[in-house]
Protein backbone atom coordinates (compact mmCIF):
# COMPACT_ATOMS: atom_id res chain seq x y z
CA UNK A 1 0.00 0.00 0.00
CA UNK A 2 2.72 2.48 0.86
CA UNK A 3 4.60 1.61 -2.42
CA UNK A 4 1.06 2.95 -4.37
CA UNK A 5 0.60 5.88 -2.23
CA UNK A 6 4.48 6.45 -2.98
CA UNK A 7 3.78 6.07 -6.89
CA UNK A 8 0.31 7.84 -7.26
CA UNK A 9 1.81 10.99 -5.30
CA UNK A 10 4.67 10.75 -7.79
CA UNK A 11 2.65 10.42 -10.68
CA UNK A 12 0.13 13.51 -9.93
CA UNK A 13 3.19 15.49 -9.50
CA UNK A 14 4.77 14.95 -12.83
CA UNK A 15 1.75 15.36 -14.53
CA UNK A 16 1.39 18.54 -12.33
CA UNK A 17 5.28 19.23 -13.96
CA UNK A 18 4.00 17.95 -17.55
CA UNK A 19 1.43 20.50 -17.51
CA UNK A 20 3.74 23.35 -16.76
CA UNK A 21 6.72 22.27 -19.01
CA UNK A 22 5.48 23.88 -22.34
CA UNK A 23 5.49 27.30 -20.29
CA UNK A 24 8.35 26.97 -19.24
CA UNK A 25 10.62 25.98 -22.14
CA UNK A 26 8.68 29.25 -23.64
CA UNK A 27 9.48 31.28 -20.70
CA UNK A 28 13.10 29.20 -19.18
CA UNK A 29 14.13 32.49 -17.52
CA UNK A 30 11.16 33.39 -15.48
CA UNK A 31 11.86 32.52 -11.68
CA UNK A 32 8.32 31.98 -10.78
CA UNK A 33 7.90 29.16 -12.96
CA UNK A 34 11.59 27.22 -12.46
CA UNK A 35 10.75 27.44 -8.69
CA UNK A 36 7.21 25.53 -9.74
CA UNK A 37 8.94 23.14 -11.79
CA UNK A 38 11.20 22.26 -9.29
CA UNK A 39 8.98 21.79 -6.58
CA UNK A 40 6.64 19.30 -8.45
CA UNK A 41 9.88 17.32 -9.91
CA UNK A 42 11.73 17.12 -6.53
CA UNK A 43 8.48 16.16 -4.50
CA UNK A 44 7.50 13.30 -6.98
CA UNK A 45 11.39 12.44 -6.82
CA UNK A 46 10.83 12.01 -3.51
CA UNK A 47 8.24 9.52 -3.25
CA UNK A 48 9.74 7.66 -5.97
CA UNK A 49 12.75 7.24 -4.44
CA UNK A 50 10.85 6.74 -0.81
CA UNK A 51 8.88 3.77 -2.48
CA UNK A 52 10.11 0.37 -0.62
CA UNK A 53 11.05 -1.52 -4.60
CA UNK A 54 12.55 1.55 -5.62
CA UNK A 55 14.89 1.53 -2.03
CA UNK A 56 15.48 -2.36 -2.95
CA UNK A 57 16.31 -1.29 -6.40
CA UNK A 58 18.66 1.74 -5.63
CA UNK A 59 20.75 -0.25 -3.10
CA UNK A 60 21.43 -3.65 -5.16
CA UNK A 61 22.69 -1.28 -8.21
CA UNK A 62 24.86 0.94 -5.98
CA UNK A 63 26.25 -1.86 -3.80
CA UNK A 64 25.77 0.27 -1.12
CA UNK A 65 23.82 -0.74 1.71
CA UNK A 66 20.76 2.24 2.40
CA UNK A 67 22.07 4.23 -0.36
CA UNK A 68 18.64 5.20 -1.00
CA UNK A 69 17.96 6.47 2.25
CA UNK A 70 20.38 9.50 2.09
CA UNK A 71 19.05 9.99 -1.71
CA UNK A 72 15.83 10.49 -0.40
CA UNK A 73 16.67 13.04 2.62
CA UNK A 74 18.26 14.94 -0.17
CA UNK A 75 15.91 14.53 -2.41
CA UNK A 76 13.38 15.78 0.21
CA UNK A 77 15.56 18.80 1.02
CA UNK A 78 15.94 19.86 -2.22
CA UNK A 79 12.05 20.00 -2.49
CA UNK A 80 12.25 21.97 0.87
CA UNK A 81 14.67 24.21 -0.62
CA UNK A 82 12.47 24.88 -3.74
CA UNK A 83 9.52 25.73 -1.49
CA UNK A 84 10.69 28.42 0.41
CA UNK A 85 12.03 29.85 -3.22
CA UNK A 86 8.71 29.54 -4.30
CA UNK A 87 7.21 30.81 -1.48
CA UNK A 88 9.87 34.37 -1.67
CA UNK A 89 8.52 34.53 -5.85
CA UNK A 90 5.44 34.34 -4.30
CA UNK A 91 5.41 37.29 -2.00
CA UNK A 92 7.47 39.30 -4.27
CA UNK A 93 8.94 42.61 -3.43
CA UNK A 94 12.47 44.11 -2.72
CA UNK A 95 15.42 41.87 -2.33
CA UNK A 96 13.26 38.19 -3.83
CA UNK A 97 16.32 37.02 -5.80
CA UNK A 98 18.73 37.51 -2.18
CA UNK A 99 16.28 35.75 0.01
CA UNK A 100 15.96 32.93 -2.98
CA UNK A 101 19.79 32.39 -2.58
CA UNK A 102 20.32 32.16 1.36
CA UNK A 103 17.56 29.83 1.29
CA UNK A 104 18.88 27.66 -1.42
CA UNK A 105 22.74 28.21 0.41
CA UNK A 106 21.08 27.03 3.81
CA UNK A 107 19.52 23.78 2.04
CA UNK A 108 22.53 23.37 -0.07
CA UNK A 109 24.60 23.26 3.77
CA UNK A 110 21.80 20.42 4.74
CA UNK A 111 22.42 18.37 1.81
CA UNK A 112 25.82 18.29 2.89
CA UNK A 113 25.49 17.34 6.37
CA UNK A 114 23.52 14.60 5.21
CA UNK A 115 26.10 13.22 3.02
CA UNK A 116 28.42 13.79 5.70
CA UNK A 117 26.97 11.99 8.71
CA UNK A 118 25.58 9.19 5.78
CA UNK A 119 29.39 8.41 5.23
CA UNK A 120 30.34 8.49 8.96
CA UNK A 121 28.35 6.40 10.42
CA UNK A 122 27.39 2.51 9.90
CA UNK A 123 24.06 1.20 8.32
CA UNK A 124 24.91 -2.77 7.32
CA UNK A 125 21.03 -3.94 7.54
CA UNK A 126 19.00 -3.03 5.03
CA UNK A 127 15.88 -1.60 5.88
CA UNK A 128 13.06 -0.49 3.08
CA UNK A 129 10.82 0.96 4.99
CA UNK A 130 11.53 1.74 8.74
CA UNK A 131 15.08 3.38 8.45
CA UNK A 132 14.89 5.81 10.29
CA UNK A 133 13.08 4.22 13.50
CA UNK A 134 15.71 1.31 13.23
CA UNK A 135 18.79 3.53 12.96
CA UNK A 136 17.27 6.59 15.24
CA UNK A 137 19.88 5.46 18.05
CA UNK A 138 22.99 4.74 15.69
CA UNK A 139 25.85 7.28 15.90
CA UNK A 140 25.92 10.04 13.02
CA UNK A 141 22.94 8.06 11.68
CA UNK A 142 20.66 9.69 14.39
CA UNK A 143 22.18 12.77 13.79
CA UNK A 144 21.61 12.82 9.62
CA UNK A 145 17.40 11.52 10.52
CA UNK A 146 16.78 14.57 12.94
CA UNK A 147 18.64 16.72 10.24
CA UNK A 148 16.49 16.20 7.46
CA UNK A 149 13.35 15.84 9.53
CA UNK A 150 13.80 19.20 11.22
CA UNK A 151 15.19 20.86 7.47
CA UNK A 152 11.53 19.47 6.18
CA UNK A 153 9.07 20.08 9.03
CA UNK A 154 10.96 24.23 8.91
CA UNK A 155 10.21 24.57 5.43
CA UNK A 156 6.52 23.53 5.58
CA UNK A 157 5.50 25.08 8.27
CA UNK A 158 7.42 28.57 6.83
CA UNK A 159 5.20 27.76 3.66
CA UNK A 160 2.07 27.39 5.49
CA UNK A 161 2.27 30.22 7.33
CA UNK A 162 3.29 32.12 4.49
CA UNK A 163 0.28 30.86 1.63
CA UNK A 164 -2.49 31.39 4.00
CA UNK A 165 -1.20 34.27 5.41
CA UNK A 166 -1.52 35.92 1.56
CA UNK A 167 -4.61 33.88 0.90
CA UNK A 168 -6.34 36.31 3.20
CA UNK A 169 -5.07 39.18 0.95
CA UNK A 170 -6.05 38.02 -2.32
CA UNK A 171 -9.53 36.49 -4.07
CA UNK A 172 -10.42 34.49 -6.37
CA UNK A 173 -7.97 31.73 -8.35
CA UNK A 174 -5.02 32.42 -6.54
CA UNK A 175 -6.92 32.38 -2.93
CA UNK A 176 -7.60 28.79 -3.75
CA UNK A 177 -4.69 28.08 -4.84
CA UNK A 178 -2.61 29.71 -1.76
CA UNK A 179 -5.27 28.11 0.69
CA UNK A 180 -4.74 24.64 -1.13
CA UNK A 181 -0.76 25.26 -0.98
CA UNK A 182 -0.64 25.70 2.72
CA UNK A 183 -3.05 22.92 3.68
CA UNK A 184 -1.19 21.01 1.48
CA UNK A 185 2.08 22.15 3.34
CA UNK A 186 0.62 21.55 7.02
CA UNK A 187 -0.43 17.74 5.71
CA UNK A 188 3.29 17.84 4.61
CA UNK A 189 4.31 18.38 8.23
CA UNK A 190 2.73 15.57 9.31
CA UNK A 191 4.94 13.59 7.67
CA UNK A 192 7.88 14.87 9.54
CA UNK A 193 6.32 15.13 12.84
CA UNK A 194 5.14 11.54 12.96
CA UNK A 195 8.90 10.68 12.13
CA UNK A 196 9.91 12.93 14.72
CA UNK A 197 7.61 11.20 17.15
CA UNK A 198 8.59 7.65 15.75
CA UNK A 199 12.34 8.68 16.72
CA UNK A 200 11.66 10.28 19.78
CA UNK A 201 9.78 7.22 21.07
CA UNK A 202 12.34 4.61 19.93
CA UNK A 203 15.32 7.09 21.81
CA UNK A 204 12.71 6.61 25.04
CA UNK A 205 12.94 2.64 24.92
CA UNK A 206 9.39 2.56 22.81
CA UNK A 207 8.91 1.03 19.05
CA UNK A 208 6.32 3.35 17.33
CA UNK A 209 6.95 1.68 13.86
CA UNK A 210 3.55 2.41 12.52
CA UNK A 211 4.29 6.28 12.80
CA UNK A 212 7.26 5.82 9.96
CA UNK A 213 5.54 3.28 8.10
CA UNK A 214 1.82 4.01 7.73
CA UNK A 215 1.26 7.82 8.77
CA UNK A 216 3.86 9.47 7.14
CA UNK A 217 3.44 8.01 4.07
CA UNK A 218 -0.33 9.03 3.72
CA UNK A 219 0.39 12.72 5.23
CA UNK A 220 2.79 13.15 2.17
CA UNK A 221 0.59 11.79 0.24
CA UNK A 222 -2.18 13.93 0.86
CA UNK A 223 0.04 16.96 1.15
CA UNK A 224 1.47 16.58 -2.49
CA UNK A 225 -1.81 15.75 -3.66
CA UNK A 226 -2.88 19.54 -2.38
CA UNK A 227 0.35 20.70 -3.25
CA UNK A 228 0.24 19.72 -7.03
CA UNK A 229 -3.57 21.21 -7.34
CA UNK A 230 -2.57 24.34 -5.19
CA UNK A 231 0.46 25.13 -7.86
CA UNK A 232 -1.81 24.82 -10.72
CA UNK A 233 -5.11 26.44 -9.57
CA UNK A 234 -3.93 30.07 -10.30
CA UNK A 235 -2.08 28.90 -13.21
CA UNK A 236 -5.04 27.27 -15.08
CA UNK A 237 -7.93 29.35 -14.02
CA UNK A 238 -7.21 31.30 -16.33
CA UNK A 239 -7.45 28.98 -18.98
CA UNK A 240 -10.35 27.41 -18.07
CA UNK A 241 -11.95 30.68 -18.11
CA UNK A 242 -11.37 31.25 -21.37
CA UNK A 243 -12.22 27.87 -22.23
CA UNK A 244 -16.10 28.46 -20.24
CA UNK A 245 -16.45 31.76 -22.48
CA UNK A 246 -15.19 29.90 -26.05
CA UNK A 247 -17.92 26.76 -24.96
CA UNK A 248 -20.45 29.60 -24.61
CA UNK A 249 -20.05 31.40 -27.57
CA UNK A 250 -19.42 28.48 -29.87
CA UNK A 251 -23.03 27.20 -28.70
CA UNK A 252 -24.52 30.48 -29.26
CA UNK A 253 -23.59 30.45 -32.95
CA UNK A 254 -25.06 27.13 -33.47
CA UNK A 255 -28.28 28.61 -34.69
CA UNK A 256 -26.63 31.10 -37.57
CA UNK A 257 -24.32 28.53 -38.33
CA UNK A 258 -27.46 25.96 -38.88
CA UNK A 259 -28.87 28.21 -40.88
CA UNK A 260 -26.15 28.78 -43.05
CA UNK A 261 -25.31 24.54 -43.21
CA UNK A 262 -26.94 24.22 -46.94
CA UNK A 263 -25.19 26.98 -48.19
CA UNK A 264 -21.92 25.28 -46.36
CA UNK A 265 -22.23 21.73 -47.54
CA UNK A 266 -23.54 22.79 -51.53
CA UNK A 267 -20.44 25.43 -51.66
CA UNK A 268 -17.81 23.13 -49.57
CA UNK A 269 -17.19 26.39 -47.56
CA UNK A 270 -16.80 24.34 -44.56
CA UNK A 271 -13.53 23.01 -43.11
CA UNK A 272 -13.15 19.82 -41.97
CA UNK A 273 -14.06 19.29 -37.87
CA UNK A 274 -10.96 19.52 -36.30
CA UNK A 275 -10.78 16.41 -33.49
CA UNK A 276 -9.79 16.18 -29.92
CA UNK A 277 -9.94 20.37 -30.42
CA UNK A 278 -9.65 22.93 -27.20
CA UNK A 279 -13.38 25.27 -27.41
CA UNK A 280 -11.03 27.92 -27.97
CA UNK A 281 -10.32 25.91 -31.46
CA UNK A 282 -13.80 24.76 -32.22
CA UNK A 283 -15.16 28.35 -31.66
CA UNK A 284 -12.39 29.63 -34.39
CA UNK A 285 -13.69 26.34 -36.85
CA UNK A 286 -17.25 27.84 -36.28
CA UNK A 287 -16.65 31.52 -37.01
CA UNK A 288 -14.74 30.70 -39.83
CA UNK A 289 -17.37 28.33 -41.22
CA UNK A 290 -20.20 31.29 -40.98
CA UNK A 291 -17.24 33.81 -42.02
CA UNK A 292 -16.88 31.68 -45.26
CA UNK A 293 -20.79 31.37 -45.34
CA UNK A 294 -21.59 35.17 -45.15
CA UNK A 295 -18.72 36.28 -47.41
CA UNK A 296 -20.32 34.40 -50.17
CA UNK A 297 -23.56 35.73 -49.62
CA UNK A 298 -22.28 39.26 -49.39
CA UNK A 299 -22.26 39.04 -53.37
CA UNK A 300 -26.09 39.48 -52.89
CA UNK A 301 -26.48 41.71 -50.56
CA UNK A 302 -28.37 45.29 -51.48
CA UNK A 303 -25.73 47.09 -50.03
CA UNK A 304 -28.40 50.43 -49.52
CA UNK A 305 -30.98 48.90 -48.04
CA UNK A 306 -28.48 47.88 -45.49
CA UNK A 307 -27.70 50.67 -44.63
CA UNK A 308 -30.73 52.16 -44.55
CA UNK A 309 -32.68 49.20 -42.14
CA UNK A 310 -29.40 49.63 -39.93
CA UNK A 311 -29.86 53.86 -40.05
CA UNK A 312 -33.39 53.22 -38.87
CA UNK A 313 -32.55 50.69 -35.88
CA UNK A 314 -30.34 53.10 -34.69
CA UNK A 315 -32.66 56.35 -35.12
CA UNK A 316 -35.04 54.22 -33.22
CA UNK A 317 -32.99 52.16 -30.61
CA UNK A 318 -29.84 54.34 -29.71
CA UNK A 319 -27.81 51.76 -29.42
CA UNK A 320 -25.67 50.96 -32.29
CA UNK A 321 -24.31 47.49 -31.31
CA UNK A 322 -28.01 46.35 -31.57
CA UNK A 323 -28.51 48.18 -34.62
Amino acid sequence: MNSLINYLSCGALWLGLAAKAPDLLRHRHDPYLRAICAVLALAGLCFLLGAPPTVGAVNGLSGVSNLAAPLTYAAITGYCAASQVLVVHLRGGPGVGRTARRWTLAYTAVVLGIAVTFALGEAPAERLTDFDTYYAKTPYLAEMIVLYLVAHLTAVTVTTVSALHWARQVRGALRAGLVLLGTGALCGAGYSVAKLVAVGARWSGLDWPVLGTAVSPAAAGLGALLTVVGVLVPLLAPRVAEWRRAGREYARLEPLERALDDLLVRRALRLPRPRLASPATLLMWRRTSIHNALSHLDAYVDRDLYERTRAGALAATGDAELA
